[in-house]
């Protein structure tokens, strides 16, 4: 390692506190320091290349550094690089919610914008309480699936049901509902061996009883029901069928419940099709985005909710029914560029649709893997896959956490040129859509290799 990277990392060392990472972890080891990334590759400081195979925390739908995309930025800084939002439009932010608008149910039609994927369900949270506000009922409660994540804010955190990462919080956080999830990986009910399509209904759908019991209970404080559709991502990639979403959305319009679709991560082609609701075939009456939103390049939020929604802040000044949110650089031109430049890309190359032979294959490679004792369930939908590492899957026999081994795997990962970061003894791939079909030949061949040599290790 050259004098340079010793520097940079001592300093970072001393200086950075990085999200979601143990400092002690890094004592002794040295955080790679990334210097440019071209398509799926990232390079370091010493000339080593990384497969991003997770896809830069999921927000890089495209490869890195697609000219298409920089192109935008470049001209959109020659003309404008930001105003104040309140009072205030600009040309790009107009055009990204008419491209969005074409690829959306007619109902929603009102776009607001923020700068994340955790501001954008804060966002949604705020607009469904003042909506019942607005209209003169109080509903104070929000109902969130178990293993659910939808952000690091107060208000998003409120609706989170991983406790590794929510429950020191609870002081802070404001009361809401958890309801049984949908979690086809242990249920005893599934016909099939793993959960591999998300569209086809293996078993009864007992796993809709408590929430419909709970909101039977509670329906008349109810604000809203937020949810993942169809992947819960964080906790560990789960997929679930598609008919637990249309139930989840029967019931809810039955007892008169707003519908929150978190698609930070499903949306822009993750899991087949533009956004993962249309998989199932309903309408959300809130919608959030973000991550691919930007192209993976800039931040970017938006929450878009259907005209009944929008008209309850409609009024007279000294009505008080304004929506009083907004952040600095709300709509940021540059990002909106940008964001107009991935739709486009995504539209002239047909993605995810155009790619699917190269996913089939990636399918394929997964399935491959359940002949091992050491592999657990399998489960992919869209450009994601994932699989549990256990000790043994025929005696049922799960790695204890005190062993880490989704991290000894991530270390092995990094000394194979690939990114397997692990959400505790889960592994996943976050696969670009336009991913060449050598790069998941490479992949895949790189990351079974890792396997082998940790677990058989």
């Amino acid at each position: 390692m050259n004098f340079r990277s010793d520097y940079y990392q001592e300093v970072d060392k001393k200086l950075i506190w990085h999200p979601f990472t143990q400092a002690k972890d890094y004592e002794k080891l040295k955080m790679p320091i990334i210097t440019r990334a071209k398509g799926i590759k990232l390079y370091d400081a010493n000339g080593n290349f990384y497969y991003d195979t997770v896809s830069s925390w999921w927000t890089n739908s495209i490869g890195h550094c697609n000219k298409e995309l920089v192109n935008s930025i470049k001209r959109q800084l020659k003309q404008l690089d930001h105003v104040i939002f309140a009072g205030f439009t600009h040309i790009p932010a107009i055009e990204l919610c008419e491209k969005l608008k074409s690829f959306l149910p007619e109902n929603l039609s009102k776009f607001f914008f923020s700068d994340d994927g955790s501001t954008s369900v804060e966002v949604a949270l705020k607009i469904a309480f003042q909506y019942w506000h607005n209209i003169g009922i109080e509903k104070k409660l929000f109902l969130y699936l178990e293993n659910s994540y939808h952000g690091d804010t107060i208000g998003s955190i409120s609706v989170g049901g991983i406790d590794l990462y929510h429950k020191l919080y609870k002081p802070l956080m404001f009361k809401s509902l958890k309801v049984k999830g949908p979690d086809c990986s242990s249920c005893k009910h599934r016909k099939s061996k793993f959960t591999f399509n998300a569209e086809e209904t293996t078993c009864n759908m007992k796993c809709t009883l408590h929430l419909e019991r709970t909101i039977e209970k509670h329906h008349e404080n109810i604000a809203a029901f937020i949810a993942e559709p169809l992947l819960q991502g964080a906790a560990g990639m789960k997929v679930y069928p598609v008919e637990y979403l249309r139930r989840l959305r029967e019931i809810t319009k039955r007892y008169g419940i707003l519908l929150i679709l978190d698609e930070v991560a499903t949306g822009f082609g993750r899991t087949g099709k533009m956004f993962a609701f249309e998989k199932a075939e309903i309408l959300p009456d809130i919608l959030c985005l973000s991550k691919a939103l930007g192209g993976g390049i800039l931040p970017l939020g938006l929450t878009i909710v259907n005209d009944k929604i929008y008209k309850a802040f409609y009024g007279d000044y000294f009505s008080y029914k304004t929506f009083f949110h907004g952040h600095s650089y709300t709509a940021y031109p540059l990002a909106c560029a940008v964001a107009n430049a991935h739709i486009s890309y995504l539209v002239k190359n047909k993605l995810p649709e155009s790619n699917m032979e190269t996913f089939e294959y990636f399918y394929k490679r997964l399935k491959s893997l359940g002949d091992w004792d050491k592999i657990g369930d399998i489960r992919f939908i869209g450009s994601i896959g994932a699989i549990d590492v256990v000790k043994s899957r025929k005696n049922k026999v799960d790695y204890p956490p005190d062993e880490r081994i989704g991290f000894k795997i991530y270390l092995e990962g990094l000394r194979n040129h690939l990114i397997l970061r692990p959400l505790g003894n889960t592994i996943y791939w976050f696969l670009p859509l336009n991913i060449k079909l050598k790069d998941v030949k490479a992949i895949m061949d790189l990351s079974e290799r890792v396997l082998r040599k940790v677990l058989n290790d």
